[in-house]
Order: structure tokens, then C-alpha cells, then sequence
């Protein structure tokens, strides 16, 4: 019983992690990178606005879960067969964290914006390459 009041007790933290395993069923790969990406943007401009509207909780969920999906990006990488790209990214990654741990520190949105814009950015490069 103790499970299910935990489950009733934040029912938005049930719904997302229901959503997220019901859209991570039937991917491949590639399309669960595209997925980490989405769920990053939104996690960073989420952030943007708690910092922009001083809720430091929602803040410090938003953050937290977008350092994670940045490291789970970054152990994604295949170094063997990715080459340079795969050093590329990682230094991105890594340098997106960096920003994003930085700016949890103070009230500015804009840091979080720029990290998303650049991980849209390279997220629709990501699908076009997935498409071709």
C-alpha cells in the first residue's frame, strides 16, 4: 500500500515517469537520443522559468534532471567508432553541464536558454541525420 500513496502523494512525478516509459518502449538508439534531447530542452527551460520566477524547488529538480540526461548523452557516446564527433560532443556535454551547474547558483534564465538553444540546435541535426 505504501507504494501506491507514494505514487498518489506527487501524481505529476507518476505521470511523467509513466509518459516517459510509455514513449521509450518501442525505440531504437537513435531515437531514444532524440528523446534525451526534448526531455533536456524542456528540463533547461523549465529551469529558465523557475529562475525567472524564484521557485528554487522546481528549479533544482529541473536542473538536476537535466545534468543527468547531459551525463547519460555523454556515456552514450561510442568513443571506438565515433571518431572525432564523439570527442566533439563530449566536450559539449560536458562544457553544458558545466553552464548549467553555474548558473543553478544564481536567478539568471539566460544560461538555461543557451544551453537548450544549443541542444536543439544539434538535436535537429541529429534528426535530420537520423532521416537521411
Amino acid at each position: 500500500m505504501a507504494r501506491y500513496a507514494t505514487a498518489l502523494a506527487r501524481p505529476e512525478a507518476t505521470y511523467r515517469s509513466i509518459d516517459l516509459v510509455s514513449r521509450t518502449g518501442g525505440q531504437d538508439a537513435a531515437g531514444l537520443v532524440s528523446l534525451l534531447y526534448g526531455e533536456c530542452v524542456r528540463a533547461l527551460r523549465s529551469a529558465a522559468w523557475a529562475a525567472e520566477h524564484r521557485r528554487y524547488d522546481v528549479k533544482s529538480e529541473r536542473v538536476t534532471r537535466a545534468i543527468s540526461i547531459l551525463f547519460a548523452l555523454e556515456n552514450g557516446l561510442d568513443f571506438d567508432n565515433g571518431g572525432d564527433l564523439s570527442l566533439t560532443l563530449s566536450r559539449l556535454y560536458q562544457g553544458s553541464r558545466r553552464e548549467v551547474v553555474n548558473a543553478s547558483l544564481g536567478m539568471d534564465p539566460a544560461p538555461f536558454l543557451s544551453v537548450a538553444s544549443t541542444l536543439e540546435e544539434i538535436a535537429g541535426a541529429w534528426e535530420s541525420a537520423r532521416r537521411a
